[in-house]
């Protein structure tokens, strides 16, 4: 393994996250609750090891951006995604946190309101997490 395996790793784990996530609120739906619980907490670890290996990328890279190849229309359309992503993630960094908080707490009531909103972000930063890393790295990277 090598450094440069780090993107595609961090965008499996956003992967598996959106995955769980999805688990999780088709078993709340259905009223299984342990079954939510299991997928939650599991989302929380692998977004936390995703968290990990990111800032590890970026300290062994030393910050360098990773440029874009596409022109024209996708690039409006990337940088667009690119930045509603890291803006959300930036707030699902307290939203998450303080969500699963609440329902360790056994606050079901303000869990729920809070995850509300939660799920939602999430789900989006999961989802253009993986987008983010197609687009750089397999449909359009950038000339060596």
């Amino acid at each position: 393994m090598s450094i440069n395996d780090i993107p595609a790793i961090n965008a499996c784990l956003n992967g598996l996250a959106t995955v769980l996530l999805s688990l999780g609120f088709i078993f709340i739906k259905s009223g299984n609750r342990e079954a939510h619980r299991k997928c939650m907490i599991s989302a929380v670890i692998v977004s936390a090891v995703f968290l990990i290996g990111y800032v590890g990328h970026k300290i062994l890279v030393q910050g360098v951006h990773t440029p874009f190849g596409g022109e024209g229309t996708i690039r409006t359309v990337y940088y667009t995604m690119l930045i509603s992503h890291i803006i959300l993630a930036i707030a699902i960094a307290y939203l998450v946190p303080r969500t699963f908080l609440l329902a360790i707490k056994g606050d079901f009531d303000r869990h729920r309101a809070w995850a509300r909103w939660t799920f939602p972000i999430w789900y989006y930063v999961s989802i253009t997490g993986v987008l983010v890393y197609c687009f750089l790295y397999q449909w359009w990277p950038a000339e060596a």
